[in-house]
Order: C-alpha cells, then sequence, then structure tokens
C-alpha cells in the first residue's frame, strides 16, 4: 500500500591535510581540543583562507559522476545554534555549489537502476560533543572543527533500504578510488542522513519525510531505513500523521527516536559568506583535473571482465576497493599464476584473515610480494595447496617469510619421479592382495595406495604425480 521514497545525503571528508578554511591539521585521534585554531574557533578578527586541495578533489568527484562543474561558486553562512558549533553559523554552499547534476548506477537484483544526484557541496565540519567522559555533563571536542567535507546530495529516487545501501556503498568506493577520501565510517570519514517519507501507490506528491541523522555504517543505514518506513507505515495506517523532524538512529534498541523538529533552508538564514570571496574555476584547471583522473570502477570491471575472464561475483569483489585490486593485479604481475585461482586466493584466504583481524588492505601483515611468492611456490608444486593455507597463516600471523618457512621446516614436496616410482613399486609389492581386488573391480581402493604412498613420503609426496604413477602401474 505505501511506497517508500528514499534520498540520502553523505558526508565526505576530505582527504587533505589542513581544513577547509585554516592550515590546522585534520590528524585522526588527537588529543581533545588541540587541534582547532582561532579561525576554526571564529575569533574576532581572524579571516578564512580556502583550501584549494578541497576545491580540486569536489571537482574530481563531479568530473567522476558526470556532473557540471560550476565556474563560479560561492560559499554561504548556514546559521544556527549547537554547542558543538563554535562561530555559531557553518560555512557551506547553498545557491551555486562546485557541483551539480551528475549520477551513480547501482545494480539491484541483476538489474541496473540510476540514481541521480542534485549537487555536491563543499562545507565545514562541525566539532563533537562527548556524553560519556563525565557523569550528568557533555564535554565538547572541536578538533574536527573546520574538516573539510563533501556534502553528495541524491534525489529522492530508492524504494528500499537495499537500493540505499548499494548506492552508498558505490560512492565509497568511488570516494576510495579518487583518493579523496579515506572513507573511514568508524572515524567519521563517511556518514550520511537519510530522509524517508512514504507515497500511495498512483500518487505524485511527496508524503512527509523524516530525517534520520549521522548514521555511519552501511548496516546502521540498512536497519534504520527500515525501521522507519515500519514506523511511518504503522502510523499511517491507524490514520495518524508523519511528522515532519530529524531523528536519530539507536543502533542498540535498533529504533529511531525523535530528536528535534526538520529545519527548512529558511530556518538556517542563508547569506553569502561576506569574508570569502566568489570561487572561480578555470576551464584549463578542470581539464588538468580530467587528465589526472585514475581508471574509475566501473571501467576498471570492463578491464577485469576482459583481461583476466573472471566471473562477475570476483570481479565485484576485487574491484568494489581500490586498493584490494591493486593487491590482487601486483599478486598477479609478471607472473604466470592463473587469475581465477589467484583471486580464489585473495577471497577465501586473505579476505577471510583480513575480516578476522579487523584490517584494511593497506596493513595487510603479508605484502602481495611475499602472497606472490608462496603461489609460485604452488605454481611449481613446490609446496601443495593445504600446505600452503598453512603456511599463509603463519606468514600472516607471525609476519614470516615464505621461503623461510618452506626452508626451514623442509616442506618442500617430493616431485623427482624416480624417487616416488620407488616407493609406489614397494607399496604395491607389499600390498599385493589390494592390488588384486583394486584390479577385480575395487576401485575405492585407489585412495588406500595413495594413502599408503602419503604415509611413506610423510605427505610430502606430489599429489599429481603419485595419481599418474599408480593410476599407470595399478593398470592390469
Amino acid at each position: 500500500m505505501w511506497n517508500p521514497v528514499i534520498g540520502l545525503e553523505i558526508h565526505v571528508q576530505l582527504k587533505t591535510n589542513s581544513k577547509i578554511f585554516s592550515s590546522a591539521s585534520t590528524d585522526f585521534g588527537a588529543k581533545q581540543n588541540t587541534q582547532a585554531c582561532a579561525i576554526d574557533l571564529g575569533m574576532p578578527g581572524v579571516l578564512p583562507v580556502l583550501n584549494e586541495e578541497a576545491v580540486v578533489m569536489a571537482i574530481k568527484f563531479g568530473l567522476a559522476i558526470g556532473a557540471d562543474i560550476s565556474n563560479n561558486s560561492i560559499f554561504a553562512r548556514k546559521n544556527y545554534f549547537y554547542p558543538d558549533l563554535p562561530k555559531g553559523y557553518q560555512i557551506s554552499q547553498y545557491e551555486i555549489p562546485i557541483v551539480s547534476g551528475g549520477s551513480i548506477d547501482i545494480v539491484i537484483d541483476d538489474k541496473i537502476k540510476t540514481i541521480n544526484i542534485t549537487r555536491a557541496h563543499l562545507e565545514e565540519d562541525a566539532g563533537k560533543s562527548i556524553h560519556d567522559l563525565y557523569p550528568n555533563e557533555s564535554a565538547i571536542d572541536l578538533n574536527r572543527a573546520g574538516t573539510p567535507l563533501i556534502e553528495i546530495v541524491s534525489e529522492p529516487e530508492m524504494q528500499s533500504a537495499k537500493e540505499a545501501v548499494q548506492y552508498l556503498k558505490n560512492i565509497h568506493s568511488l570516494v576510495r578510488y579518487l583518493n579523496i577520501s579515506d572513507g573511514n565510517m568508524q572515524e567519521g570519514s563517511f556518514r550520511c542522513d537519510a530522509n524517508i517519507s512514504l507515497m500511495k501507490n498512483g500518487d505524485k506528491k511527496l508524503g512527509t519525510r523524516a530525517e534520520i541523522k549521522n548514521i555511519n555504517s552501511f548496516k546502521f543505514v540498512e536497519n534504520a531505513i527500515n525501521y522507519e518506513i515500519e514506523r511511518q507505515s504503522i502510523l499511517l495506517d491507524e490514520g495518524d500523521k508523519v511528522i515532519q523532524e530529524t531523528r536519530l538512529y539507536d543502533p542498540v534498541k535498533n529504533e529511531t527516536r525523535s530528536m528535534r523538529s526538520k529545519e527548512e533552508a529558511n530556518d538556517y538564514r542563508y547569506f553569502p559568506d561576506p569574508d570569502l570571496l566568489p570561487v572561480e574555476i578555470d576551464n584549463n584547471l578542470i581539464t588538468s583535473i580530467k587528465k589526472e583522473m585514475p581508471e574509475l570502477p566501473n571501467a576498471k570491471k570492463e578491464r577485469f571482465i576482459k583481461q583476466y575472464k573472471l566471473n562477475e561475483y570476483d570481479i565485484g569483489i576485487l574491484t568494489a576497493d581500490r586498493e584490494l585490486s591493486e593487491y590482487f593485479e601486483n599478486t598477479l604481475s609478471q607472473t604466470k599464476l592463473n587469475p581465477k585461482s589467484t583471486a580464489n586466493w585473495i577471497i577465501t584466504e586473505v579476505l577471510a584473515l583480513a575480516k578476522k583481524s579487523n584490517l584494511s588492505v593497506q596493513n595487510y601483515p603479508v605484502s602481495h610480494e611475499d602472497l606472490k611468492t608462496l603461489l609460485l611456490n604452488v605454481h611449481d608444486e613446490t609446496i601443495s595447496s593445504k600446505q600452503a593455507k598453512e603456511i599463509f597463516d603463519r606468514m600472516w600471523n607471525n609476519s614470516e617469510k615464505p621461503t623461510d618457512i618452506i626452508n626451514n621446516e623442509g616442506l618442500k614436496q617430493i616431485s623427482d619421479v624416480d624417487e616416488l616410482n620407488k616407493i609406489v613399486d614397494n607399496i604395491i609389492k607389499n600390498n599385493y592382495k589390494s592390488v588384486e581386488e583394486y584390479q577385480s573391480g575395487k576401485e575405492k581402493l585407489f585412495g588406500f595406495f595413495v594413502g599408503q604412498v602419503m604415509k611413506e613420503t610423510k605427505g610430502m609426496g606430489n599429489p599429481k604425480i603419485i595419481n599418474e604413477i599408480l593410476k599407470g602401474k595399478l593398470k592390469k
């Protein structure tokens, strides 16, 4: 009966060394209130100066989504009062953002859906309220005040939590590919506000929306949207009205709670910031940025299909993260390794340990060079696949080198055909009754012979060669 209508406002912290209007550091984890300078605090007599790198990063994003880049843009003061906003206003963009339009494609149930983007504008972040440091008191940390953000506003074109999460993941992947954000959701570098409303089938007028603020994980976004859809459905089914308001999502109770009435643009009393000159963006700058754009996710997916002949599932995992795609390609580089088996290794073994250790690619304890060495030892049958998995665990957990483990533990497979022939001959000689039974039709006994050879070689015999020798010698 009710159709959800969902739009997202994504706040992406840009990967600059200093803040958007001051030279203060943006490093995460510093002691509270040690990275907020007089400009960030809006002290009398100070003037903001725009960080050019933030503008360049916004342009990169605009180019990546096929948006219009404005040659002229202005900053505005967004006025509201909150304890973690030291100036009493936030410097943002309103009437003329740097990026307008553009779109992102998502794939849902094997169908492509295009989500249009309204705008992407630059703004400064606020500080942070801390409620668990002191009993019955709140503290304010202003280290984040002035941190550069790009706010990406979608059209209200998503119809389910599943679509919203996929759109969010695609944006997350894109900003990391562009290297304009680390996308660290736990540190607040990537978070979103979700606007949800419901409308009846056939209606053209959107329903009253509620905005859920500052959700910082894909799972929480999905849960919050689903909860809000159900909450609004119950209200409307009972003949009540949905109130336009801002809500917070509580992941512990899995519910949204009312925070305050939802503000409209006129509530913020936007006006051009008198301390900042209009931004003029030259077409030559846009052209030079366009030339330096990296390979983007969709282009990489198409190349992986053609170059490596991988299936869509493998490609989806490997290209979702730029660093992981580079890890895969660097492992393959200048080798005869099979792309499919290498992809399987990374997806099943590497990512499993990475998830267990909660490590991102750049922090993997096993470099692509060491993984390459390990897989080459499997490829040339120096070690077996089973041994390789055991060795990889040691590499990951103890930072050992594959060659050192293989040599020190004497793990090289016995692949000498003459040596294996002698062992097989001896086993056949000592098990002539089993040989007769096998040759009379009990083919399951083949595993017995393989086991005997592996026992004799203390598990170091090359299974492939052992199988070939046994098949030849056990024939009638």
